[in-house]
């Protein structure tokens, strides 16, 4: 029996009239210029209202040479549910304005058997936005190439099972058919976040929020998920996908595939220079196959 999970966010978050959302994406991805390569297997691009992050997710999206991809993963943080597992989506298809996305119902079973994952129902699916901020630009990304989505939130899961899930996840990422799309949004700077962490040695807020986002990328792109595990413990940096990215790195450190996150863009909502200011972070990076 078909489960839609609607596209909730849609006429809210980003247009739902199909004709200007595909020109739009079009827009950012040509704009971005970035060569396809087969090479990219996995993405990090934010998930805020494409007014704000859309044309900073281009430079993740815009790597994606869909022509032997036949599968993403995708790794959301849970916004409003709280769970300290990963869960799975109940739904059999995703809507978006550019058309459904089918979940790959075979990996889902397979996942559901290992008994680490629980289950979320619609009504949590639809109401969170992490991966559904992807889907437009995977849909159009994808056009003509059919794909099926296995949609994983990741809860607020502690080191240990990150690992755990990096370890059950890693063989997916061997198969070259396989695609990875990690959602987050970086720094949440301001009172409104409860988060104020400023260093005046790098002059204004907003470049003092920028050297700290870049430390944690920096750190992500070492690919150990203990260095950014350790600086999260130390800056408490509001990385809203830290869990799916924890996870997606220890899946990177257990897969036989060299894998490298490299990032290609870093952006802000805003540029806060006094204390009343408030901004986020945009960060976009490409996975791809490490051939040295």
């Amino acid at each position: 029996m078909e489960k839609i999970r609607r596209a909730s966010h849609a006429g809210s978050w980003y247009t739902d009239n199909s004709k200007r959302l595909a020109e739009e994406l079009d827009g950012w991805l040509r704009a971005a210029a970035l060569p396809k390569s087969p090479e990219v297997r996995g993405v990090i691009a934010p998930h805020a209202g494409y007014s704000y992050s859309g044309r900073a997710a281009a430079y993740a999206f815009g790597n994606i040479d869909p022509t032997n991809i036949s599968r993403v993963f995708l790794l959301g943080p849970s916004h409003h549910y709280y769970t300290p597992k990963c869960a799975l989506s109940t739904a059999t298809v995703y809507k978006t304005p550019l058309g459904d996305l089918p979940i790959d119902l075979q990996v889902i079973e397979e996942l559901k058997a290992t008994g680490k994952f629980e289950l979320m129902d619609l009504r949590v699916d639809e109401a969170e936005h992490s991966m559904e901020m992807h889907l437009p630009y995977l849909a159009q990304v994808f056009e003509g190439h059919p794909v099926k989505l296995v949609p994983i939130l990741v809860g607020a899961v502690n080191p240990e099972n990150e690992a755990i899930y990096g370890r059950l996840l890693a063989k997916y990422v061997d198969d070259p058919s396989n695609f990875f799309s990690v959602s987050s949004d970086f720094c949440h700077w301001g009172s409104r976040f409860n988060y104020t962490h400023y260093d005046k040695k790098h002059g204004a807020i907003h470049k003092s929020i920028e050297a700290l986002d870049k430390m944690g990328m920096d750190l992500i792109e070492t690919g150990d998920p203990d260095a950014f595990k350790q600086y999260l413990l130390e800056y408490d940096n509001t990385i809203c996908g830290r869990h799916p990215i924890s996870v997606f790195l220890h899946m990177l450190r257990n897969s036989s595939t060299k894998i490298k996150v490299k990032f290609l863009r870093y952006e802000q909502s805003s540029q806060c220079k006094t204390i009343r200011d408030s901004s986020v972070s945009y960060a976009s990076a490409a996975a791809k196959v490490d051939n040295a």
